[in-house]
């Protein structure tokens, strides 16, 4: 947060946990696959989102690189990078903190993917890319608003790089690849389209959110944002010690994620849920499990518990879930709760 552009603190939004936790989650195990917000206007999805930016940990890339390369990750670097890396002497890094890259809705291919100047690799005999969207990502958050509203092959396109984790560019015979691991944050307005069952089992969770109910809560979501609006810095600063035990909650976790393992009774239970659900594929089994495993360690303990399968269940089923004709796709929660009540005892 700078005191030029003030963005509303995370800590001060007022309910919307299934939201809050998706996301929390995602950032402590990237792999989970993302988030997909849906929910009707004004009920503070993308303000959550872009409210992350001041959340986020700081990393070490590389001093140079176009698409920002972690030297740790030695797995996912650009061709530069490696070649840098693969020479004498060690290669110069600069911190730089992770941050929230929007992708405008009315973005081309070439926008998203990037461009190759054909002319010049045909004069010159050299590959000369133009970053996109997709290289400003790699190691950020991208945020796609209205995501639904976007053409399916755009949409296509960011699910296969978020999944794979590299951007393929081809132009006449030429390619190009890049690193673009990024967390793909979606929110959409299901009254203005629904996006179809492929794209959605691709996103890792869903959070269905709604505007709050209780008046109380109600109330203090108006007084909030007044006060916001009145003074931007001065309620930023008030909520800066909330803001600081949130970012410290996420180090912990994702030092802690490591060491919490992924037993036979969590992995059983996983399988058990989605066979009771009849949800297809084994894509929701990982997520639940990864799920499970982020919030136990958002939650500062070494073993995943019936609180933590409950959640992440919640978030991860009900949209991979077969569906009839007119019919919603929810789950039989009760169920679930029974079953998991089974396997890891009673509260």
């Amino acid at each position: 947060m700078t005191s030029d552009n003030p963005v509303y603190p995370f800590s001060a939004i007022v309910g919307q946990e299934g939201m809050k936790d998706a996301l929390l989650a995602n950032i402590v195990f990237p792999s989970i696959g993302g988030v997909l917000i849906r929910g009707e206007k004004g009920t503070a999805k993308s303000t959550t989102v872009r409210a992350l930016a001041d959340l986020l940990p700081e990393r070490d890339v590389m001093k140079g690189c176009i698409f920002r390369c972690s030297p740790s990750d030695t797995r996912n670097l650009c061709e530069s990078c490696r070649s840098r890396l693969s020479g004498n002497g060690q290669p110069e890094t600069e911190p730089t903190r992770m941050r929230v890259v929007e992708l405008p809705l009315c973005a081309t291919e070439d926008r998203v993917a990037g461009t190759l100047d054909i002319e010049h690799a045909i004069t010159k005999g050299q590959k000369k890319f133009e970053p996109g969207v997709l290289a400003s990502a790699n190691g950020n958050i991208l945020y796609v608003d209205e995501v639904n509203l976007l053409d399916d092959h755009i949409v296509d396109l960011l699910l296969d790089a978020a999944a794979m984790g590299v951007n393929f560019v081809e132009r006449e015979g030429i390619s190009y690849s890049h690193p673009a691991r990024f967390l793909l944050v979606g929110t959409m307005n299901p009254e203005e389209g629904d996006l179809r069952p492929q794209l959605l089992d691709r996103f890792g969770l869903v959070v269905d959110v709604e505007g709050e109910k209780d008046p109380a809560r109600r109330s203090e979501v108006v007084k909030r944002r007044l006060e916001f609006e009145k003074d931007p810095v001065a309620f930023c600063k008030k909520s800066e010690p909330e803001q600081q035990s949130v970012r410290d909650r996420i180090i912990r976790a994702k030092k802690a994620i490591t060491g919490i393992e992924a037993d036979n009774l969590l992995i059983d239970t996983a399988i058990k849920i989605s066979l009771m659900l009849g949800v297809d594929g084994h894509r929701a089994d990982l997520t639940l499990v990864k799920s499970a495993l982020a919030f136990a360690a958002l939650d500062g303990v070494q073993e995943v518990r019936r609180e933590h399968v409950m959640k992440a269940a919640g978030l991860s089923l009900p949209h991979r879930m077969r569906r009839r004709p007119f019919e919603e796709s929810r789950a039989d929660l009760g169920s679930v709760k029974t079953l998991i009540a089974e396997c890891y005892g009673s509260p």
